[in-house]
C-alpha cells in the first residue's frame, strides 16, 4: 500500500489494486503476466515484480509510476520493462 491506494497480489499470481484515482484508480498496466512474486510501493506509484524478473509500474509519474527513465539500468540488471 501507499499513501491513496492499496495492491494486493492474488493466489494466482495477479495483481488487484484500488483506491485514489490519480495513483491507481483501479487502472492497472496492461499486465497479461499471472505470475507477479511480488508488489512494490512509493507514496504514489507501484511495481510489480513476476517470476521471469519483468517490472511493470503504474501511478503517478513523478513518484516512480513511469520507469521509462530507468528502463536502460534494469535491462543492464537482468530485469525485463
Amino acid at each position: 500500500s501507499n499513501e491513496y491506494a492499496f495492491a494486493v497480489v492474488t493466489t494466482n499470481g495477479s495483481v488487484v489494486a484500488w483506491g485514489h484515482e490519480d495513483v491507481c484508480g483501479g487502472v492497472l498496466p496492461n499486465m497479461t503476466s499471472t505470475d507477479v512474486r511480488a508488489v512494490h510501493s512509493t507514496s504514489r506509484a507501484f511495481a510489480a515484480v513476476t517470476f521471469e524478473n519483468i517490472v511493470i509500474t503504474w501511478g503517478h509519474f513523478s513518484y516512480g509510476g513511469n520507469s521509462r527513465t530507468v528502463q536502460s539500468a534494469l535491462v543492464e540488471g537482468g530485469v525485463q520493462t
